[in-house]
């Protein structure tokens, strides 16, 4: 194994791809963590003639916060985080994986895809995406499988989603000719999060993790949505997108997600639609008193965020494609606020005494008001979790101290990855 790791990591092909994804300065450190993932794959499984290695990155969310269970717009990006693995097919007909950092093992058979009462987690979601493969019509069989991750679980950059899309390329590589593109692979992790793991998430984590570079999505036809590459990058004109750390993770947040989409669309079948995408403001202001009564304050709230969060997505779009950032900035910041005040999102109403979001986004405007120059938001599904912050490339410095030195949270710079998921041996 070590021989056909050298030989494939030297190559100039793997190299330059290497490049791609992660860029110029962590060649090696990448290759480090491939390595401990081929070293972890004997230590469990033993030596193997042939391994393959795979990457699906993280993601992060520039615009369009919780619009894509309403059929709504989004702009997101892959980012250089991403989910590896070691991994070898094997005709037992089973799956079996570790995990650098987690104890013990997932053991799938493929023959019980069925839920299995209590199980959660990594094997929830690999028994889902077994099921959803067979249910598209393609083929599904055994491998074992070594991972790591440095997309940060429970952080909004979906480590879940990263994981579900590995795990999909694996699958497609191995038994289906590399032939799943972006969207099955998301609709089969979206399968697997709904059914599998009681998750009530639409497919944006899914579409960012697996597609690579920006993109704005639109989910209007939800089963084949609109996918538009969006050149240019934060990084080139200036600035740095930076996530920070707030003390608090998305555990136990499924009830407080789920009232969102569901609130939404309480609004819309009030007009006898499904999803907010096909109504509008207008119509809300025409039975304003009506809807309160029936579907409540907050319900109307998130209804006119996620319209004005659509129409938000496309200026953003405009604007990048035009190169007018402070533009793009503007938009982020407004999509911040809109969230704070309108989709509510910051903290959990069962836990006001905690607000770590909120407190960090205080510093953060502060901050970036007396700079001059910058955007923060929520990022992600929000009540917990991290916020994204847009700095001039120069105040990252500063603002890292300021955030040691208040609130003791991590902070680290994200970077846009062109490169989607991808087996590293096939990729030509």
């Amino acid at each position: 194994m070590n021989e056909q790791f050298e030989q494939l990591f030297d190559s100039a092909r793997v190299r330059q791809l290497l490049e791609q994804m992660y860029g110029s300065e962590e060649g090696e450190q990448q290759i480090r963590r491939y390595r401990r993932c081929m070293e972890a794959y004997g230590a469990q499984y033993g030596e193997t003639a042939s391994l393959n290695y795979f990457s699906a990155p993280g993601r992060t969310e520039i615009g369009g916060n919780h619009t894509d269970h309403n059929n709504g717009k989004v702009l997101a990006a892959s980012i250089q985080l991403d989910t590896i693995a070691a991994a070898a097919a094997v005709d037992t007909g089973v799956i079996t994986v570790v995990s650098e950092g987690y104890p013990g093992m997932s053991v799938i058979r493929l023959d019980e895809l069925e839920p299995q009462p209590g199980e959660t987690g990594t094997a929830a979601l690999i028994r889902g995406i077994a099921r959803g493969f067979l249910q598209h019509g393609y083929r599904i069989g055994g491998f074992n499988a070594s991972v790591g991750s440095n997309v940060l679980p429970a952080s909004g950059l979906s480590s879940s989603a990263s994981f579900e899309v590995l795990i999909c390329q694996i699958l497609s590589t191995f038994y289906n000719d590399g032939e799943l593109d972006a969207v099955m692979m998301s609709r089969i992790g979206k399968f697997a999060e709904n059914r599998y793991w009681n998750k009530p998430s639409g497919m944006l984590d899914q579409m960012a993790c697996s597609y690579g570079g920006m993109i704005a999505i639109d989910f209007k036809e939800p089963a084949e949505p609109r996918i538009e590459r969006i050149p240019g990058t934060f990084e080139a004109a200036g600035y740095s997108l930076v996530i920070v750390g707030t003390g608090g993770n998305h555990a136990d947040l499924t009830n407080d997600y789920a009232s969102i989409p569901n609130e939404m669309r309480a609004v819309a079948q009030a007009f006898g639609a499904e999803v907010c995408r096909d109504i509008t403001a207008e119509m809300i202001y025409g039975r304003l008193a009506e809807l309160r009564e029936a579907a409540g304050d907050r319900a109307v709230l998130r209804a006119l965020h996620y319209l004005d969060e659509n129409d938000r997505v496309d200026r953003q779009v405009a604007a990048i494609q035009a190169g007018r950032w402070h533009d793009v900035l503007k938009d982020i910041a407004a999509s911040g606020n809109s969230s704070w005040k309108w989709l509510q999102n910051i903290y959990q109403e069962s836990a006001s005494r905690e607000q770590g979001i909120a407190l960090t986004l205080a510093i953060t405007e502060r901050f970036i008001d007396r700079l001059g120059d910058g955007a923060c938001r929520v990022h992600g599904g929000g009540f917990a979790g991290v916020i994204l912050a847009v700095l001039p490339h120069a105040a990252v410095a500063e603002y890292r101290e300021l955030i040691g030195r208040t609130t003791g949270t991590e902070l680290f710079k994200i970077r846009v990855r062109e490169v989607g998921a991808v087996c590293l041996n096939k990729r030509m």
